[in-house]
């Protein structure tokens, strides 16, 4: 198995770039090809996990979370390295799952149709969530397979809350940047961080959002920002995905909604809370 090895230069939400290059602790990248007989389907990963981590639940003291991310459409798995880094470097088993294929039917849009047509993709990715699962628990048995973080960008999103709704004992946790589609589940014990765009190619459908009275009710965490849709992966500019990582880590350290969206400092800032003002 080949090993990529990224470095952390530090794991405090105040130093965002201390996820990328140079640390003390490494985080190793695996690439797994798969192949699901029974869909007749190959399934790449891109597994991430912190070393100490891995070798403290090898050892039996340590229960590894794991955070399973979908990419968007036309964005390769790999390109969430951002995202990965953050779940593995607080110790989850990260699995960045390639959820379509170059043979895969182009998306398709009907308006009036359940999730404009696209149940048979969130379905798609559904299957695969749960055999890379399978595969997972065979390699990282030590991890823990019955509070999953489900995490997706876009389309990917999409099939995030999509698993989430139809596997509510599996799923503690829902990230989102930007998914269009599927409707936010609401239910108790499930926390949601979702990252909105302002782009006026990508619109998010009616009904997705919850109202801002349910969002607070429920804790949901939803941050608007003036990001392009396109810019939430690694081929975003730096300072949105620095921005990015830092409220992902506050999320990830149990800060409530009010913490991860203060009051205004900064007119030209990136991100900006419910109410629509500027985060610093």
């Amino acid at each position: 198995m080949k090993r990529g090895i990224t470095v952390l230069a530090c794991v405090s939400a105040l130093a965002v770039a201390g996820y990328v290059a140079m640390s003390k602790w490494g985080i190793e990248h695996d690439s797994l090809d798969l192949y699901d007989a029974a869909r007749q389907r190959p399934v790449t990963v891109d597994v991430a996990v912190r070393r100490d981590y891995e070798m403290k639940a090898d050892a039996g003291i340590w229960r590894l979370p794991v955070a399973v991310i979908s990419n968007g459409n036309t964005v390769r798995n790999t390109e969430y390295s951002f995202l990965a880094n953050v779940f593995a470097a607080r110790g989850y088993l990260v699995a960045s799952i390639q959820q379509d294929l170059p043979t895969d039917p182009p998306l398709v849009t009907k308006v009036g149709m359940p999730y404009v047509g696209r149940l048979p993709v969130y379905e798609k990715g559904e299957a695969n969530i749960l055999f890379v699962l399978g595969e997972l628990k065979k390699q990282h048995p030590n991890a823990d397979y019955a509070h999953l973080t489900l995490v997706g960008h876009s389309n990917g999103g999409d099939t995030a809350m999509y698993f989430a709704k139809e596997h509510p004992d599996l799923v503690s946790q829902v990230v989102t940047l930007d998914n269009l589609r599927v409707p936010f589940v609401i239910r108790d014990k499930l926390k949601i961080l979702s990252f909105r765009s302002d782009d006026p190619v990508f619109k998010t459908d009616p009904g997705v959002l919850p109202t801002p009275q349910v969002a607070k009710k429920d804790g949901i965490d939803i941050v608007k920002t003036h990001f392009q849709h396109t810019w939430m992966s690694d081929r975003g500019p730096d300072a949105v995905k620095e921005r990015i990582q830092a409220t992902l880590d506050s999320f990830l350290g149990g800060d409530s909604s009010s913490d991860l969206a203060p009051a205004p400092t900064d007119p030209n800032s990136l991100l900006v809370n419910n109410g629509g003002a500027a985060l610093p």
